[in-house]
């Protein structure tokens, strides 16, 4: 996985030229271990490949299109804050804080830095790389990725970046950082000697020594510009009376923007919301995903022909009681449960011929007898307790008597156990205990 960084023409530079994404835009390609894979200047159409490769990408937006604002906040949550950003930012806007991008940096000395970037311009270089293929895009101020100069209080950095505007000449982004939390941007266009011979980047060069003798007209002043350019830049510094110690003219390289990019924290792509930037790149789910679906398809089917199966087999197996059932009594007509049907016929049959069944009155009185009568002397009880009532209802025999010692009553239950019989407690009745005797088959 790698990180692509891009310095983007300012709005001033695509405005003016027939197709902004034909315009030259620097890039360099940070691999995983933090060296540098490739650098160049290729514009965005052909960076697409490269785009849709790099698993990040950073915009280093040109420092004309970014205001940074220095503001007294409240302290507040993270959600207030972005709500409140509108109204805290407007009274120092020209335009209409709806019109614009904007996100919060830190607090320092009670002030918080906040970035302002046109939506619109925003919305379009965002919707423009997601067509690409840029899988997690952020937008840095180019002038906070310069470094701080370390020299005399009042030190300002600054860097150039040209484009080639055809006849039109060079169009040049001039971005200066004048303090830690604080840097502005300037879109210059030169206007180019007609001299035959002259060198297309003196103009330029001239442009931007006179725009930093009026923005910073004694305050020392590091320069960065390309590296085909130093010779020009330093020339039109010498000879507008700005000798080295003032203006110091460097060549420009990427180590020092990436450094730079590391130690910001306003990403204007998050302060567009949730609904801006790229949409998620899917393609690396889609064997996963399509991995999923096939096993949640394999499952349902495999569920579907089981449920199949076995009703298959519920509804043979009804089938063949059904035909059993007919044929040992063909005189029934209506089969509902054909096992209890026929439990209900083999129980009248054998009443019928005199056979006891195990839940009957008399079976199932006889069977308590006769463990009554062996339980209690086993039980160490010599006079039993009195029986009150005998009361058959619902296959089962209800015995109402005054209430035993719990060891009598283990013993019976015991004895009844084995005469197939069991034994259940039923709710008192008049302070008399109940016994709950049916057959246990």
């Amino acid at each position: 996985m790698s990180t692509l960084y891009l310095r983007l023409p300012s709005k001033a530079a695509a405005d003016s030229a027939p197709d902004w994404l034909s315009l030259p835009c620097a890039y360099a390609q940070v691999l995983d271990g933090g060296a540098i894979g490739r650098q160049g200047a290729a514009s965005l159409s052909g960076l697409s490949a490269t785009i849709a490769g790099a698993h990040r990408v950073v915009l280093l937006l040109a420092a004309s299109d970014v205001t940074l604002l220095r503001v007294k906040v409240p302290p507040m949550s993270a959600a207030r804050l972005k709500a409140a950003l509108p109204n805290l930012a407007e009274e120092q806007l020209l335009s209409d804080p709806a019109e614009c991008a904007l996100a919060a940096g830190g607090i320092s000395d009670g002030l918080r830095t906040i970035a302002v970037v046109q939506r619109a311009w925003l919305d379009t270089l965002a919707g423009t790389l997601a067509g690409f293929g840029a899988q997690r895009l952020a937008a840095l101020p180019a002038q906070l990725c310069l470094p701080y100069p370390s020299g005399p209080p009042g030190s300002v950095a600054s860097a150039v970046n040209e484009h080639e505007a055809g006849e039109q000449g060079i169009c040049i982004d001039l971005a200066l950082r004048l303090s830690e939390h604080d840097g502005i941007g300037l879109a210059i266009k030169p206007v180019l000697s007609q001299a035959e011979g002259t060198d297309s980047h003196e103009p330029a060069a001239h442009e931007v020594i006179r725009t930093l003798h009026a923005v910073a007209p004694a305050a020392p002043v590091m320069l960065y510009v390309p590296q085909s350019s130093v010779q020009a830049y330093q020339d039109a510094a010498n000879q507008a009376g700005a000798p080295g110690e003032r203006i110091s003219v460097l060549a420009d390289n990427w180590p020092l923007w990436i450094t730079g990019a590391h130690s910001v924290t306003l990403d204007l792509i998050a302060g567009m919301g949730a609904g801006s930037g790229p949409a998620p790149d899917w393609r690396a789910w889609r064997w996963p995903m399509a991995l999923t679906a096939a096993v949640l398809v394999i499952n349902a089917a495999a569920l579907n022909i089981d449920w199949w199966r076995m009703k298959s087999e519920a509804s043979l197996l009804r089938a063949t009681m059904i035909q059993v059932y007919k044929s040992a009594y063909p005189k029934e007509s209506v089969i509902v449960d054909p096992i209890a049907q026929t439990q209900q016929k083999i129980a009248s049959a054998k009443h019928d011929s005199g056979l006891a069944a195990p839940d009957d009155f008399t079976t199932v009185t006889a069977a308590f007898g006769e463990a009554w009568a062996n339980a209690m002397p086993s039980a160490g009880i010599t006079a039993a307790p009195a029986i009150i009532a005998l009361e058959y209802r619902e296959r089962s025999l209800f015995v109402r008597l005054r209430p035993v010692a719990e060891a009598a009553a283990r013993q019976i239950k015991a004895a009844l156990a084995k005469r197939d019989l069991a034994l259940d407690p039923a709710p008192e009745q008049s302070g008399a205990a109940v016994w709950q005797i049916r057959s246990a088959k």
